[in-house]
């Protein structure tokens, strides 16, 4: 049941009200039970938003890249909803949360919500607060968001499950081997963006993608042929024509009946990322339950005691 207060924020929130968007995403990303029953009440009325995933190398310019795509977005009449997957340690689980700082301008932008959460500890470059999120923001009426993954190389790969079209950002001299290409991240674009085209060495990186995608070396998602878009984000270059293919793959996946599959898709990625999240808690517990069993007897008598342990707990 959503407490006496949960309804007037949610309403508050679908108002366009920023603090109560901030206050309701926070009761959801902390899993609170109103956060809980508040995301039951969004997720009724999402299933609307084109879902934008973006990751890439480190240092190919995602960040510039995005607040472009806000502008652009926004100067098209769309609500725009952004949420940003910054690295956390892994002691604390915090993270710095810099990319709130680099978005600071687009806030400002009305129609525009950005949000900055930690990756705690994914190797998946999405969490499942991120896809809550996700379904909150849908749920809020904001029709394309944008999720930013870390960036931190090819464990960035569960996003292809979770949203409708990716876009996977290198830069020149990033490394022109096909194999590097085909490996990882490379492999589960839409669309590869080729940022800070105006470096020399552009057009053999533009080159490589496109031997890359033509001979099949990168796979195709959905029989969708991947495209290169050119970009000069820092520049504001290349911007209106990357959303224009990025409607070109949205019109595609709607033709091929996908749209609302990807976000069942979405919702059934959100109860895994949760399932696994308390099936590591329960074998971190079983694993410090028989620490001196493990310390004093031969670890493969160890390991058959532990996994009937979790067994037994998960039955």
């Amino acid at each position: 049941m959503l407490n006496n207060n949960l309804p007037k924020l949610i309403e508050e929130a679908l108002n366009g009200n920023e603090l109560a968007i901030a206050r309701l995403l926070t009761k959801i990303e902390y899993m609170t039970d109103e956060g809980i029953s508040a995301l039951g009440a969004l997720s009724k009325r999402s299933g609307n938003a084109h879902v934008i995933g973006i990751t890439g190398i480190p240092g190919a310019g995602k960040s510039t890249l995005i607040g472009g795509l806000i502008q652009e977005y926004v100067s098209r009449g769309h609500r725009v909803g952004v949420i940003v997957i910054d690295p956390s340690s892994p002691y604390t689980m915090g993270s710095f949360m810099g990319n709130r700082l680099r978005f600071q301008d687009k806030t400002m932008l009305k129609n525009v919500f950005v949000r900055s959460i930690g990756s705690r500890g994914y190797l998946g470059g999405i969490s499942a607060e991120a896809l809550m999120l996700t379904e909150a923001l849908d749920g809020l009426g904001y029709d394309k968001i944008i999720i930013e993954t870390v960036g931190a190389g090819q464990t960035d790969t569960e996003v292809e499950q979770s949203v409708h079209t990716i876009l996977v950002v290198t830069i020149p001299g990033a490394g022109d081997d096909i194999q590097a290409l085909k490996a990882g991240i490379m492999e589960i674009g839409d669309i590869y963006v080729l940022n800070k085209a105006d470096r020399p060495d552009a057009e053999l990186a533009f080159n490589t993608l496109k031997f890359a995608i033509d001979s099949s070396e990168i796979s195709y998602r959905d029989g969708w042929k991947p495209l290169i878009v050119k970009a000069v984000a820092i520049k504001n270059e290349g911007i209106s024509e990357l959303v224009n293919k990025i409607e070109d793959h949205l019109n595609y996946l709607k033709q091929k009946e996908l749209f609302k599959k990807r976000i069942i898709d979405r919702r059934a990625k959100i109860v895994e990322l949760i399932a696994r999240r308390k099936i590591d808690e329960i074998i971190s517990e079983i694993v410090k339950k028989n620490y001196n069993t493990i310390i004093n007897e031969d670890i493969t008598e160890a390991i058959p005691k532990v996994i009937h342990n979790v067994k037994e707990l998960l039955r």
